[in-house]
C-alpha cells in the first residue's frame, strides 16, 4: 500500500503535512508506505523533527510547488516537476497507489485528469465529499470542481456517487436525490430540472427533489449538485459548527451551572464534536478518473490528513477505481441514452 503525499500542498505545509504522515503510518494498515513528494530542504528537516524515518517514508524530491492562487492552465504547462504533479506521475507509473494533496484543488483536479485520463463515461470528474448525517452518512457530489455543470454531467455524479457509496461506505441500493430549492420536480434552474428528468429515467435508486434542510438527516444517501453549489454548502457546514462550538462553550463557560452541567455532558459533547469533526473524513475523492486521489482543505490539520490517507487506503484496498470503471460500464447505456442540454 504505496501512497502519494504532496508534501508541498497546504496552508501550513510541510509541517502539518509531515505531522499527519507520521500520524497515518501510526494508526494505518501495517502496510502503508508513504512517498512524501516535494522540495527535500523542505521536507527533510521537519521529518528530523517529528522522527519520520525514511523507512516507511521515502522522500521524493520535486523542485516546484503550486501556489493557490496559480491557475491550472499555468500549472500544467509550467510546472511539470510540482509536487503535485511528480506525485501523480508515481501514481500513473504504478509506484503510488494513490495521492493525497490538501494544496491548490484546481490544479490537482486538472493535473489528476491530464496525467491519469478519465473514464470514458464521464466528462468532467468530481469531487465528493461525506456529510455525517442522523441515520448514516452522506455524499455530496461535486463539492467544488466544477461550478459550471450540464445535466449531464449532474447524472454523472449521480452514478458515481452512488458507486461510491456502495463500495467505499457499503450503503446498499443508496438513494439518489438532487439539491434544488423545493421538492417538488417541476422546482429548481433549467439544468437542475432537466437533470431531474434524466436521474428519474435512470436506473439508479432516485428519490426526487432535496432541500439544504435534509443533507444532515442522512436518509438520501448520494445528494447531486454542481460544484458552485456544493462548495457553499461544504463551507457553510465547516462554519456552522466551527461557531456553533465556540458559542456553545461560551454559554457553558459563562455561569457556574453552565460549568457543572458541561461537566456532566463533556463526554457526551466529545463524542459529538468528533462525529461533526471533517478531520475524520478528511478529503474528498476525485471521482472520473482512472486512478485514486483525494483533494484535502487547504486549512487541513494533521488528523485531516491521516485520516485522508486512510481513506485513500480504503479506497485502493476495496478496488474503488475498479468498481467505479464496472458501475459506469454497467450503465453505459443509460448514460450514453441521453443528449445533454445546455
Amino acid at each position: 500500500m504505496r501512497i502519494a503525499l504532496d508534501g508541498m500542498g497546504g496552508d501550513q505545509a510541510p509541517a502539518v503535512v509531515v505531522e499527519g504522515a507520521a500520524r497515518a503510518l501510526k494508526e494505518g494498515p501495517p502496510d502503508l508506505e508513504l512517498i512524501l513528494v516535494g522540495q527535500p530542504e523542505a521536507l527533510e528537516p521537519e521529518m528530523r523533527r517529528v522522527g519520520l524515518s525514511q523507512t516507511r517514508a521515502r522522500l521524493q524530491a520535486a523542485s516546484q510547488v503550486a501556489g493557490m492562487a496559480d491557475s491550472p492552465s499555468s500549472v500544467l504547462r509550467h510546472q511539470r516537476d510540482s509536487s503535485i504533479r511528480v506525485a501523480f506521475d508515481l501514481h500513473k507509473a504504478g509506484e503510488a497507489d494513490a495521492v493525497v494533496s490538501a494544496g491548490n484543488s484546481g490544479a490537482t483536479m486538472a493535473v489528476g485528469m491530464v496525467v491519469m485520463g478519465r473514464m470514458p463515461e464521464v466528462d468532467r470528474p468530481a469531487l465528493a465529499s461525506v456529510l455525517p448525517g442522523l441515520s448514516g452518512p452522506t455524499v455530496v457530489i461535486d463539492v467544488g470542481a466544477n461550478v459550471d455543470c450540464s445535466s449531464l454531467m449532474l447524472l454523472q455524479f449521480g452514478y458515481m456517487g452512488s458507486v461510491y457509496a456502495e463500495s467505499v461506505l457499503g450503503i446498499k441500493e443508496p438513494k439518489v436525490g438532487i439539491l434544488s430549492i423545493g421538492e417538488e420536480g417541476g422546482k429548481g434552474n433549467t439544468v437542475v430540472k432537466q437533470a431531474y428528468d434524466y436521474l428519474k429515467n435512470s436506473p439508479l435508486n432516485f428519490v426526487g427533489n432535496v432541500e439544504g434542510r435534509d443533507l444532515f438527516d442522512g436518509d438520501v444517501a448520494v445528494v447531486v449538485c454542481d460544484g458552485f453549489v456544493g462548495n457553499v454548502c461544504l463551507k457553510l457546514t465547516e462554519g456552522l459548527v466551527d461557531n456553533l462550538t465556540q458559542l456553545l462553550k461560551r454559554e457553558v463557560l459563562a455561569t457556574m451551572r453552565g460549568k457543572l452541567g458541561g461537566a456532566l455532558l463533556r463526554p457526551t459533547l466529545k463524542n459529538l464534536s468528533h462525529r461533526l469533526d471533517y478531520a475524520q473524513y478528511g478529503g474528498a475523492p476525485l471521482l472520473g478518473i482512472n486512478g485514486v486521489a483525494y483533494i484535502c482543505h487547504g486549512a487541513s490539520s494533521a488528523q485531516a490528513i491521516a485520516s485522508a490517507v486512510r481513506m485513500a487506503c480504503e479506497s485502493v484496498a476495496g478496488g474503488f477505481t475498479g468498481h467505479l470503471a464496472q458501475g459506469l460500464e454497467r450503465y453505459r447505456g443509460a448514460l450514453l441514452g441521453f443528449d445533454d442540454q445546455p
